[in-house]
This record gives structure tokens, sequence and C-alpha cells, in this order.
């Protein structure tokens, strides 16, 4: 009978994590839609130039999450509700401080740039570039070719395979970070790709599932503004 009681104790003690968990993300995108909604909000300035956002955000100083909203007659709407995410192994960073190689993610306001995949075809109406072993992102901080997608030979010392042997670059992203105009040296190749089963730490891109992601270049439209909002909290501050 303990033996009972302790189970049904850990399985709605679970239930109420989750539930309490959905909540926090509902009050979370919530209060986001409300204070972009607002005519005098300054977030809903810098967002003018986009259609279609991807919102990452950290819940409630827990797990990482990302969502999909969508303006509509002036009124951003929530479209895709919150999965969970991962990104860079050593937290987000404001770009006034990013660094080559030092792992984290750059918070701030950026556009979605070019899609690449492993596959011939895709289920989006994006346009995409189909990788192969001849595709490269540098991110040597010395090369002329800094931070941008070369096909073929380059000179740079080291880049960075969009052709892997496994899932992360399967779909891959570009994150128009430090690309226009390209500072060498403050950091390259951040990309919103796949992660693996465990979510794990990327180098400073945001990543999520696979099934997450064909949702969303479902979801994301080739005539549509798109961007990436990567919010810091207190916590990335520290």
């Amino acid at each position: 009978m303990k033996k009972l009681l302790i189970a049904f104790c850990i399985i709605f003690s679970s239930i109420a994590l989750n539930a309490q968990d959905e909540n926090d993300t509902t009050y979370t995108i919530e209060s986001f839609l409300y204070n972009w909604n607002h005519p005098s909000s300054n977030a809903a300035r810098v967002m003018d130039s986009a259609d279609q956002m991807l919102v990452v955000f950290r819940e409630r100083y827990r797990d990482i999450k990302i969502a999909g909203v969508e303006k509509e007659n002036g009124i951003w709407k929530l479209k895709l509700a919150p999965v969970k995410a991962s990104i860079g192994r050593n937290g987000l960073i404001y770009d006034i401080a990013k660094k080559e190689g030092d792992g984290c993610t750059p918070a701030g306001f950026f556009a979605l740039g070019k899609l690449f995949s492993y596959e011939p075809t895709i289920k989006s109406n994006l346009p995409f570039t189909q990788t192969t072993t001849e595709d490269k992102w540098i991110d040597d901080p010395l090369s002329d070719d800094y931070n941008k997608y070369i096909r073929g030979s380059t000179s740079a010392k080291s880049f960075e395979n969009l052709l892997l042997k496994n899932i992360y670059y399967k779909y891959c992203m570009v994150i128009e970070y430090n690309t226009m105009p390209v500072v060498k040296g403050k950091g390259s190749a951040i990309f919103f790709h796949v992660a693996d089963e465990k979510y794990s730490p990327t180098s400073g891109c945001v990543a999520i599932s696979e099934l997450d992601m064909v949702q969303y270049l479902n979801w994301l439209q080739p005539n549509k503004r798109k961007a990436i909002w990567i919010m810091a909290d207190e916590e990335d501050e520290e």
C-alpha cells in the first residue's frame, strides 16, 4: 500500500509539474503578445521589419523554448505553440560581447536567411540549397570570407562543413547575425538547425527536434519577412 501511495504521488507530481509548465509557457507568450501589440511598445517598432517570427526565450529561468508568431492585420498572434529548444553550451550573450568560439548564442533580433538541407526535396515552400561535400561556412576570423557561405575550395584555415554525418544540419537556416556587415571575430555560423534526441547544447546556434523543424518549415513562407528574436533574461545577464 505504501509503495502504491508513493507511485501515485510521483505520478500526480509529474502531472502537476507538466501542467504548471504549460501554464507558465502560456502566461509568458501571452505577456509577449500583449506587449508587442501595445502601440507604444519599443519592441513593436523593432518588429516592424518582420511578418513571421521565431521567439526564443527561457521559461521562468528553466528550459529554453521557441514559439512561432505571425502578424495578421497589424496584430501579432501565436501560430506555433512553444516547443523545447537548445542553445549554446555557454548560454546567451548580447552581441556587443559576442566573440568567435565562445560557445554562446547571441541575443537579439535577427533576420532569417538562406536555408540548407541534406535532402533533394523538403516539405516547405521555402527555397533551399541541397548541401554537398563542397558546401562550407567559413569561421576563420582572418579570412576575407569570414562568416560567409562558400561552395568549393577556400584558402580559409577553418570552416564548418554543411553536409555532416549527423542530423544537425539536415535542415539548417542562417540566422543573420554578424552578416551585414561582417565584423571579424564577432562570431560566425549561427544557425537555426536540428537538435539531437538529448537536445545537446550547441556551439552558439538554436536547435529544435526534426519533427518540430519540419513543422516550422511548413509554416514559414517565402513571401513573408522572417526573423528570429532570441531573448535574454536576468539569468543570462549574470
